[in-house]
């Protein structure tokens, strides 16, 4: 009796899978795909679209930040809801009004050098996760800054951290929002830096830090790639593309030539 023949080929490339989540590797079954591919490429894709479509947890990411020492101020967009966050993305660039007249009468007391936003973008998953660990992992580098209240919003686009900076009085925004769910990463956290925040700001003027997340950048790598670019944005008084990203280009040096005034340099 003939030995069955083993129906799936597997692919020589095989071993790289242990270094990525992305979807390499995978084999074949005839001109197919394996069975089992086919069924991780569906909940894959199930994961990103429950990942857009769930709810920010407001009330626990607002607790979350009074247990970690840092005052939380809860606001809205003007979506009134998902559905319409999604048809309308102007919506969730803007304040709702009451919101609005609540920021302003915080103005005149705030002012602070930079203030932290953590939105649900289009995954509410990753702001939950992964935003407020990244702000414990940089605090301590802004010694000596004003830091202003840890503000959370719900149906937030990237722009709304614009008009949160610029009713704060705020030197610089930070927004902390979850990314476009990948199908390898439902949980992806983006960071946008402006400078002098207003409504209107373009994209241009940003900076963006991508894929924040235990499985991607980590979190003292984002820390200390945000610390550098606001530092750099307060001595050159922008943000966007004309503020680039030194971090890697320091780390370098130092682990070459060692801290300034060190025996190695």
């Amino acid at each position: 009796m003939k030995p069955e023949r083993n129906l799936i080929i597997a692919d020589p490339w095989q071993d790289l899978r242990r270094f990525t989540r992305a979807r390499i590797a995978l084999g074949r079954s005839g001109d197919s795909l394996p069975t089992q591919a086919v069924l991780e490429f569906g909940l894959a894709h199930a994961r990103a679209r429950d990942a857009v479509h769930a709810a920010m947890p407001r009330d626990a990411i607002v607790e979350a930040v009074r247990k970690a020492g840092y005052e939380p101020i809860a606001v809205h967009s003007a979506a009134a809801d998902r559905a319409q966050y999604l048809r309308r993305p102007d919506l969730g660039r803007r304040l709702n009004d009451e919101d609005r007249a609540r920021l302003i009468r915080l103005t005149e007391a705030s002012k602070p050098d930079v203030v932290l936003v953590i939105a649900d973008g289009l995954s509410a998953q990753a702001a939950a996760l992964h935003a407020l660990p990244l702000i414990i992992e940089l605090a301590p580098q802004l010694d000596g800054w004003k830091i202003g209240p840890i503000v959370v919003a719900e149906q937030s686009r990237v722009a709304l951290g614009d008009e949160i900076g610029e009713l704060l009085g705020a030197e610089q925004v930070v927004i902390l929002i979850g990314e476009r769910p990948g199908l390898s990463s439902p949980d992806s956290l983006g960071v946008y830096l402006t400078y002098r925040p207003r409504v209107g700001r373009s994209d241009a003027e940003r900076n963006c830090i991508s894929n924040v997340r235990p499985e991607g950048l980590r979190y003292d790598a984002a820390a200390r790639k945000l610390h550098g670019l606001l530092t750099g944005a307060r001595l050159l008084k922008l943000s966007g593309i004309q503020l680039k990203d030194e971090s890697d280009t320091v780390l370098s040096f130092r682990s070459i030539h060692g801290e300034p005034g060190s025996s190695k340099t």
